[in-house]
């Protein structure tokens, strides 16, 4: 198989498991709290990227990568599973999946708005006509259409899945200065994120159900959200040997999600989120046709 077949693979793989993920929050925020559902992914999550890791034989590099930089992994882990996490399933938790998906979508518009000031970078007119028709589209979704009415059906969930684009593209403006492995650098940030996920639960809430469903569901989210697909989209930038082939198929994953929102969530997508959706997507596209000057951020 040639290479770029095989990066295609890793990559439609990729795209296909992330395409479930809004689906399984929904389902897994069933049995579960927003934080419940967290300590049960993160969890996964690590144990999966620590077999990984282990079947790479890297896990020496574990604490290499944690003493040289230990304050390092405790923002990003704070950031990333914990906060962020937490925001977007509380935001799943409050709006309708579709909303959710499409809200979360903006964080590559913000992303460019971000880096400007943090990494002092030029920012270009590209990236604000983006910024502009991405937010148009978060108006239509967040009223429902009405534009002229602006009212907001569920404006605290709104501001949660906004509050999760924000914490995101920290993260990524933060891991500009990773130069460690991509899996290592991961585990470490939920393996410091777990105690204080813990702890957290712990003083507000009580331990997740043990039950089959409820534990099923969490660790798809865990799996298929924070673990083996990020290693998935690894392998296929690793293998491929153009990256625009690869990257475009991001393209295609709000659109699968809302196929399996619709046919497993039974809800009936409405003409608001599919203009939003557009307008949001066509920001991303006007990024990437345009060419603005990306900031420097370590994907995966």
């Amino acid at each position: 198989m040639k290479k770029s077949q095989l990066a295609l693979i890793y990559g439609m793989a990729a795209v296909f498991l992330w395409s479930t993920v809004a689906t399984a929050f929904k389902i897994a925020l069933g049995f579960f709290s927003p934080l419940q559902l967290v300590f049960v992914a993160v969890i996964t999550s690590s144990i999966c990227l620590g077999l990984i890791l282990a079947w790479q034989k890297k896990l020496t590099l574990l604490k290499q990568q944690f003493r040289a930089r230990p304050w390092f992994y405790l923002q990003t882990g704070l950031l990333n599973p914990f906060l962020y996490y937490l925001v977007l399933f509380k935001a799943y938790d409050l709006l309708p999946a579709q909303q959710a998906l499409s809200l979360n979508y903006t964080w590559a518009v913000l992303l460019p708005l971000l880096a400007a000031p943090m990494l002092q970078q030029k920012l270009r007119g590209s990236d604000m006509l983006a910024a502009v028709t991405g937010y148009c589209g978060v108006l239509v979704i967040a009223t429902g259409g009405n534009l002229l009415s602006m009212d907001f059906a569920n404006p605290f969930g709104i501001l949660l899945a906004l509050s999760s684009t924000l914490l995101w593209c920290l993260y990524w403006i933060i891991n500009t200065k990773d130069k460690g492995d991509a899996i290592v650098s991961l585990l470490l940030s939920f393996l410091v994120s777990l105690p204080l996920i813990t702890i957290t639960l712990l003083a507000t809430e009580s331990l997740p159900s043990l039950h089959w469903q409820a534990l099923g569901a969490g660790i798809y989210v865990g799996l298929f959200e924070m673990g083996v697909t990020f290693v998935l989209w690894l392998m296929a930038l690793r293998t491929t040997e153009r990256a625009a082939s690869i990257t475009n198929l991001v393209f295609l994953t709000p659109l699968l999600s809302m196929v399996f929102i619709a046919l497993i969530l039974k809800e009936a997508i409405t003409l608001a989120t599919l203009v939003g959706m557009g307008l949001i997507l066509s920001a991303l596209l006007i990024q990437k046709v345009l060419k603005p000057k990306a900031p420097k951020v370590k994907l995966v």
